[in-house]
Parts: structure tokens; C-alpha cells; sequence
């Protein structure tokens, strides 16, 4: 039975922001931006806009602050990355793996987003709810389940919303060898590879389009300043006993 005709939605307003994790500063070549080039393909496709941050080109301080320039650093770029991730609806964090782990890159980039999930946004609720997040990754060795289950347990941690299927990569044999864009790698041909990629980038069109015309995670329940304020629903209050 053929499968039954699915009018193709529209996707266009929505804005995704890419990091690449890589631990190559342009303008090496970065097999994890070969991976990027993939999803962010559908994404353009779809209609929707993308922007792409390359973070080891940036002068990213270490720390879990908004802005390390107000703890000690003389420069920290990440505050105006930043505002490019808030501009968006999706976020895509992407690298490589290295020692079965994410790079360096990859944590400096969660732990500075971090730093700024304590901020609330205009309904009381934490700044990073109504986005939705997934992960891209590359590597020649064992890992990359592992590499995901980090990144995207930090993302809804911090308030994103992660959808089904919302990682995909590529791994080479194990050991030194070929790479993703490397001739005769077999990454850009891999079909689980380009089906993984394909789902995570729809998934993530599906679900944002959704928190779009939702308005976003509905404000009940989860709103920090009301929780301040006194407010804990469905918490009973011994003293009213």
C-alpha cells in the first residue's frame, strides 16, 4: 500500500542558527561543516534562514557568566553570539569527536549557554524555552551516541525542546583514515547518514513550526516569577491545611 500523499508544509520565517564546534579555525576545511552543509541544504530549501558561526574563530572566554568581560577576561565575543541564538528558532550545536568525546569547542560553547539560562523571558518563563535543538557530528571513531545523548540532555536542561531524531553523524572506520569530505571516505553517499540528517533537519522545521504558531511552551506551571511569587501549582501548602 502506497503511503498516503503529505501536502509539503510551509516552513519559511523560521531561522536556524548552526555552530560548528570544529577544533579548525577558518579557513581549514572542517568535515563537520561538510555535515552542516547537508542539513543547512533542506533548512534553505524549506525556506527557512540560516546563520552560521564557526565558535574557535571567535574569542569565546571561559566561564558560566553572560559576559566574562564583567568577571575578569579583557574580551569575550560569546555575548554577541549569543544574540544569534536567540534570534533563532532552531539551534544546531555541530562537531567533531575526539578520545570518544565532544571537543573542547563543544563544551565551551554548552557551558557559555548555560550561563545564561538563568535570564527569563517576557513571560516569566526561562530564555531559552520555545526553541528547539538538535546536533550534528563526525568522527573515526567510536562515540557519537554518547557525543548526542550530551549535547542534546544539555540543550533540554536548559530549556530548549528537543524533537524525535534530533541528532545525526558520520562515523569513518575506526582508527586513522579517510573522513567525511576525504575522497573515498564514503560519508557523503552513506545513505543512514543522509537519512539521519534528512529527519533531524525535518523534525526540527516540524517542531519549531509548531512552538511558532503555539506561541511558544505554553506559560502554566513553569513560570519562574510566579514560582517566586508564591505560586506553585498543584504544590499544597501545609499552612492552608
Amino acid at each position: 500500500m502506497a503511503p498516503a500523499r503529505i501536502e509539503q508544509p510551509d516552513f519559511s520565517g523560521l531561522r536556524a542558527t548552526y555552530v560548528n564546534c570544529t577544533l579548525n579555525r577558518s579557513p581549514e576545511r572542517s568535515h563537520t561543516q561538510g555535515v552542516i552543509d547537508r542539513s543547512v541544504a533542506i533548512m534553505e530549501a524549506n525556506g527557512a534562514s540560516v546563520d552560521q558561526i564557526r565558535a574557535v574563530d571567535h574569542d569565546i572566554a571561559t566561564g558560566v557568566r553572560p559576559d566574562m568581560t564583567e568577571h575578569g577576561w579583557e574580551i569575550d565575543e560569546w555575548p554577541a553570539l549569543l544574540t544569534r541564538v536567540l534570534a533563532a528558532d532552531i539551534l544546531v550545536i555541530a562537531g567533531p569527536i575526539w578520545l570518544g568525546d565532544n571537543s573542547s569547542v563543544t563544551r565551551r560553547v554548552i557551558e557559555r549557554l548555560y550561563g545564561y539560562s538563568g535570564v527569563l523571558n517576557e513571560h516569566g518563563q526561562y530564555a531559552y524555552y520555545g526553541r528547539v535543538g538538535g546536533c550534528l557530528l563526525t568522527g573515526n571513531e567510536d562515540g557519537l551516541k554518547h557525543c548526542a545523548m550530551n549535547i542534546l540532555f544539555s540543550l533540554q536542561h536548559l530549556g530548549f525542546t528537543v524533537p524525535p531524531q534530533a541528532d545525526a553523524g558520520w562515523l569513518g572506520e575506526v582508527g586513522p583514515g579517510p573522513t567525511y569530505l576525504d575522497e573515498g571516505s564514503g560519508g557523503p553517499e552513506n545513505d543512514f547518514t543522509n537519512r539521519s540528517i534528512a529527519f533531524m533537519a525535518y523534525n526540527l522545521l516540524h517542531l519549531a513550526s509548531m512552538m511558532r504558531r503555539a506561541g511558544g511552551i505554553p506559560a502554566y506551571g513553569n513560570q519562574r516569577t510566579a514560582w517566586d511569587a508564591g505560586s506553585h501549582p498543584d504544590h499544597a501548602n501545609p499552612e492552608y491545611r
